[in-house]
């Protein structure tokens, strides 16, 4: 039997889930905002040929408006994501030389990242109930006039959430 060419023809690209993978507790435990976002960034992969697993870059606008829902509810997604074990940020959002904003980056930890053989690291099948993983969140706050320095300072009330926060001199 041959290849199915008809998605080549139409120029679609198809994003496959692993059953098992979706079989796990962790899978089960994510909000369905969360296993839909899980979908559109598996959707930034090239494949293993063109692997850009680790840079993979889906901001939360972007995420909201392919899902149609709020961008609070997409950071959400992003969030539970990373303490079920499914995503990795591996860079921050930064703003480049340009003023054009850069979304952070991530790596699927299904499938093992650029220039790496063998299976991914696959955290979510180490998750279970009450046992997240950290989760990095960029939180900004408006400086008000004045050219003001900031100095990033590591927050961490919570060990299982990981602030970033810029506080003034």
């Amino acid at each position: 039997m041959g290849r199915d060419k008809r998605n080549e023809q139409r120029g679609e690209k198809a994003t496959m889930l692993r059953l098992s993978m979706m079989q796990t507790p962790a899978w089960r435990a994510l909000s369905p905002t969360a296993q839909a976002l899980y979908v559109w960034i598996k959707h930034e992969w090239r494949g293993s040929k063109f692997n850009n697993n680790g840079k993979l870059r889906l901001s939360v606008r972007q995420a909201a408006e392919c899902m149609g829902c709020a961008n609070n509810t997409a950071m959400r997604g992003f969030q539970d994501l990373q303490a079920k074990g499914f995503i990795i940020q591996t860079e921050g959002a930064c703003l480049g030389v340009e003023g054009q904003g850069k979304a952070p980056a991530y790596e699927l930890t299904e499938i093992n990242p650029a220039g790496v053989q063998g299976p991914g690291k696959q955290w979510f099948l180490n998750w279970s109930e009450g046992h997240d993983f950290p989760v990095k969140m960029a939180v900004t706050q408006a400086r008000r006039g004045g050219k003001t320095k900031t100095k990033p300072r590591l927050n961490n009330e919570d060990s299982t959430v990981v602030i970033l926060e810029t506080k003034r001199k």
